[in-house]
């Protein structure tokens, strides 16, 4: 479930108390629809809750040295009784860079980039001392402690073909969103990471896979937006479920979030969590 906005504190201990698994935030630093930054953000979170998981939706890489953000991730997971889900990306909004004075890296070092931040931040969570030399990033000799109590599950919200290859090859769940992946396209876009998943020795059925979705119960029903009668709302979760898709990281949409989070708890997840 997607907090921003408002008092994002008190939304998630509501999803909490309603038995939502995991809050989400953004990462826009320069983007005024994302008031908060989000390592600060989930980290307050996790500090007023104690059961859900918090999960970055997704953490643009360029914006942080990967080195120090698997320290800041080792951090918070271990602080926050190993609740947090990494989700990570190549950096969507060119015009933020531009905003904050960074350099604007093309499509494909993005994606280089991706890759080799997952190896970095795998090999310092695991590995004594890391020595790692990239076209991107390079770390010599480096040493992270303490380790992870266990394994931080890695997210990745890609699209394009070599993105969806680096997913199926190292990340352990995908979370696209419906606008960039609308169902139509998502059979093929999977097709891509379980080929992947499994060229590189790995069980694609292994990997989680989290629909981005947009959602107002009750609203008449609108492109982009999942909507409608709460039966309305059950049927579509189940088409994507049937795409392959086995968790939903909701936005409430409409004028009342907290209602929103009622009606999904009360009368549409419990009947897609029974047919699953």
């Amino acid at each position: 479930m997607n907090v921003s906005g408002g008092d994002p504190v008190g939304t998630a201990k509501t999803a909490e108390a309603l038995g939502f698994d995991f809050v989400s935030a953004a990462d826009h630093p320069a983007a005024a629809r994302s008031p908060y930054e989000v390592w600060t953000l989930l980290t307050w979170i996790a500090a007023a809750t104690s059961r859900i998981k918090v999960a970055t939706r997704v953490l643009g890489v360029p914006y942080r040295a990967p080195a120090l953000v698997a320290k800041m991730a080792a951090t918070l997971d271990r602080l926050s009784g190993g609740r947090l889900i990494l989700g990570l990306g190549g950096g969507y909004s060119d015009d933020e860079f531009r905003a904050f004075g960074l350099g604007v890296p093309t499509s494909a070092e993005k994606v280089t980039g991706m890759d080799e931040a997952i190896r970095i931040m795998r090999g310092l969570w695991q590995q004594p001392r890391l020595t790692f030399t990239g076209e991107r990033y390079r770390v010599e000799d480096a040493v992270l402690e303490p380790k992870p109590a266990h394994r931080i599950p890695i997210w990745l919200g890609t699209y394009g073909p070599r993105a969806l290859r680096v997913t199926g090859e190292l990340a352990d769940g995908w979370i696209p969103s419906l606008g960039f992946a609308p169902p139509d396209q998502v059979p093929a876009l999977l097709d891509r990471i379980r080929t992947a998943a499994a060229a590189a020795g790995r069980d694609p059925d292994e990997i989680t896979l989290a629909y981005n979705i947009e959602v107002e119960v009750g609203a008449t029903p609108r492109p982009g937006v999942v909507c409608g009668p709460p039966d309305a709302v059950v049927e579509q979760l189940h088409g994507f479920r049937k795409l392959g898709f086995t968790a939903f990281n909701v936005m409430p949409a409409g004028p009342d979030v907290t209602e929103q989070l009622h009606l999904l708890a009360r009368h549409v997840l419990p009947e897609v969590e029974q047919a699953a």
